[in-house]
């Protein structure tokens, strides 16, 4: 910490001048040097956090921060089912600004650390959901940044150029990447608010009961209005858990259903590396671009030449066979006059595990994104078993659907923050380095 303790927890005498602090602590969570942070309580029972950047990049996202935090107004703030930081000041020092904030009490989950099941993973989802749930018109009047889908798409194609023009990048993944931005499919969304690249460790939680509960969120810096994909690219990082969080978002969520939010997701995630290399080409610095390369490299070899989105279909003669399917009830329609109609549910006529086959799979904790987006001439459920044949490639499209979202596995000794080793331990030095260097610039870059 290049600024004392007693430094930093003085500017709140000027935020708080009849305030008495009583105690004074370091605040290291989460932290990668962006930042001098110390946590002060005061006389008043009061705990206050007080941030002052170390850079020119990190400065830029506190008074960010600090400008979405009073864009919060009391209104926008009864509508998250969580706390937000309340922005106490921001007293100007010698070389910057102090940003002082209440604090918030809780424990965070790193997002391979998300266990799946009930419990951590549905209870960010729905807190993220509640985010997506503010209203545009608030982000618009705050004079937020507002992107529609179209232009988070052009800003994709022109990633991706300028990620091929370093003359770096694997072929097959620049291939990959431009398959999917050229899907049209894949660009029809909501643009929501959005916190710009939330990761699980933005979430506070506390036990409520037993049950884990998001008490507050952070890293407001990035909130803009944009696809709501960006908040979800963690996913990629917590394989285990990825299935639960976007069921549990999908049920939370009260927009029009979204069936390929996880493959822009992972798009979003996979774009990290383009934009690190394109960061590291563009400062000119070679250990950056190095690390990319090996950071792009290894993804290519996860992930091959396969598309990023991937679709399943049945034909016609399956929807001709649900029509097969449906119980006759002419003759109790004839015969309505003769006897009052019977409209209990026949529940009798419909096979649960027959249709459980066209449902969402989720027995393995992940969403079958092509179910959720039907082709008004293809997806339909089936009839029976003998009327509607067993698809053609299952193995295959299954081996597919798990390279799509397969966890992306990285060198420990190059992956960023987003990414740890097997045992979770650091490699070496250099690779701590990488890895908060990452996490820096891409907390800056998402703004």
């Amino acid at each position: 910490m290049a600024r004392t303790l007693f430094t930093l927890a003085a500017a709140v005498s000027a935020v708080a001048p009849d305030a008495d602090i009583v105690a004074v602590a370091p605040l290291t969570e989460n932290s990668t040097g962006r930042v001098d942070a110390v946590q002060a309580t005061l006389d008043t029972g009061a705990q206050v956090v007080i941030r002052v950047a170390t850079d020119p990049e990190a400065g830029d996202d506190l008074r960010a921060d600090a400008r979405a935090l009073r864009a919060l107004t009391p209104g926008v703030r009864a509508l998250l089912p969580y706390s937000a930081p309340e922005l106490l000041g921001e007293v100007p020092l010698a070389d910057d600004t102090a940003v002082i904030t209440s604090f918030i009490a809780g424990y965070r989950v790193d997002p391979g650390e998300v266990p799946a099941g009930p419990g951590v993973a549905p209870a960010l989802a729905e807190a993220l959901a509640a985010t997506h749930a503010l209203p545009v018109s608030w982000a618009r009047e705050a004079g937020l940044v507002v992107r529609s889908a179209e232009q988070v798409r052009d800003e994709a194609s022109r990633l991706v150029d300028r990620a091929e023009h370093t003359k770096r990048m694997p072929r097959a993944l620049v291939s990959r990447w431009r398959r999917a931005i050229a899907d049209d499919d894949l660009w029809r969304f909501e643009p929501t608010v959005v916190l710009g690249g939330a990761s699980s460790s933005s979430f506070f939680l506390d036990d409520h009961g037993g049950v884990p509960t998001v008490v507050g969120v952070v890293d407001w810096h990035a909130v803009a209005v944009g696809d709501p994909a960006v908040d979800l690219q963690w996913l990629a990082s917590a394989p285990a858990a990825a299935g639960d969080v976007l069921n549990a978002y999908v049920a939370a969520s009260s927009r029009a259903p979204d069936g390929l939010l996880r493959s822009r997701a992972r798009l979003h995630a996979e774009l990290e590396f383009a934009a690190w290399l394109v960061h590291g080409h563009d400062a000119d610095d070679r250990s950056i671009v190095a690390d990319a390369e090996v950071l792009l490299s290894s993804l290519a070899d996860t992930v091959g030449a396969d598309d990023l989105v991937v679709r399943t279909s049945s034909g016609m003669d399956d929807a001709m066979a649900v029509l097969g399917s449906v119980p006759d009830t002419s003759a109790a329609l004839a015969d309505a006059d003769a006897q009052p109609a019977d409209t209990s549910m026949h529940t009798d006529a419909y096979d649960p595990e027959e249709l459980a086959m066209w449902l969402p799979a989720q027995d393995d904790g992940q969403l079958d994104e092509s179910s959720d987006t039907p082709d008004a001439e293809d997806d339909s459920p089936a009839a029976d078993d003998e009327a509607v044949p067993a698809p053609e490639s299952e193995g295959e499209s299954a081996a597919a659907s798990e390279l799509v979202t397969a966890p992306i596995i990285l060198p420990a000794s190059s992956s960023p923050a987003l990414f740890t080793s097997e045992d979770g331990s650091d490699a070496d030095e250099p690779a701590r380095a990488a890895r908060a260097a990452f996490q820096r610039w891409a907390s800056s870059a998402s703004e």
